[in-house]
């Protein structure tokens, strides 16, 4: 019973995601102006609950089996866990191409379930020549630990997201140190980078020009716009540009 409901678990678990992951491909509107892009993440942190915890229900199944180890009955096993590995190293291998967040977790999803299976098989074929039953429980212990020590970081990251953590891919201190050594630029304040869905990356900045240079202030838009795709910030930029040192201070500007 408790292996089915630790299967319905993952099934459930891999429909949210891939549900999300549809979902998250829609088009922006008037309810979601920056698009759907984090309903990805919805699915990678489901995904992530749920590795998590079957990777410790799996050490928790195991242990006991560790310390009393039971003689198994593995026949059928071994084709049964080719085709399984089939199976799920075929859905990891497509899996790998995608790059968002929820793909990432699903792939370490069909990881965790192709480990598994490899486990099976190695276990189904040792049984043929020994009686070590603890084969068993101690690769399902190593495997979950693995699982583990993949999915959390990931699990971290995506929590840092949602929460508009800066991007692990953009160097803030170099991008803002950057943009202030454009000639042009005097000095900025208001500097927000973060991430919508660990893919695509927004940046909200307001900087200081002498007003003799009002007049070239697209130019310096421009430039400014260079400096953030060098740094991994393409799509989504918002750049004030001020001219008085008070309305710096407040994040806004009447100039421009």
């Amino acid at each position: 019973m408790s292996d089915a409901v630790h299967d319905l678990g993952d099934s459930i678990s891999i429909g949210f995601a891939w549900f999300f992951q549809g979902y998250s491909e829609k088009k922006q509107d008037e309810r979601f102006t920056f698009g759907y892009n984090r309903f990805s993440l919805l699915g990678a942190l489901i995904t992530g609950v749920v590795l998590i915890s079957g990777s410790f229900f799996m050490i928790y199944r195991s242990v006991p089996r560790l310390l009393d180890p039971q003689p198994v009955n593995y026949s059928g096993m071994f084709w049964l866990s080719l085709v399984a590995i089939a199976l799920n190293g075929y859905a990891a291998w497509i899996l790998s191409k995608g790059t968002s967040k929820n793909e990432g977790m699903l792939k370490l999803h069909m990881l965790e379930d192709v480990l598994g299976w490899i486990g099976v098989l190695i276990v189904s074929i040792l049984m043929n020549f020994t009686e070590a039953y603890r084969l068993d429980p101690i690769l399902s212990i190593l495997i979950a630990l693995y699982i583990l020590y993949k999915t959390v970081p990931e699990f971290f990251t995506t929590m840092k997201i949602l929460l508009n953590g800066s991007p692990e891919n953009v160097n803030v201190e170099k991008l803002a140190d950057s943009i202030n050594n454009i000639p042009a630029v005097k000095d900025l304040s208001h500097f927000h980078i973060w991430s919508l869905d660990g893919e695509e990356n927004a940046l909200i900045v307001t900087v200081l020009i002498d007003p003799s240079d009002i007049d070239k202030a697209r130019e310096i838009k421009e430039v400014i716009a260079e400096v953030a795709h060098k740094s991994s910030v393409e799509n989504h930029i918002t750049i004030e540009i001020t001219t008085s040192k008070e309305e710096l201070e407040k994040g806004y500007s009447h100039n421009t």
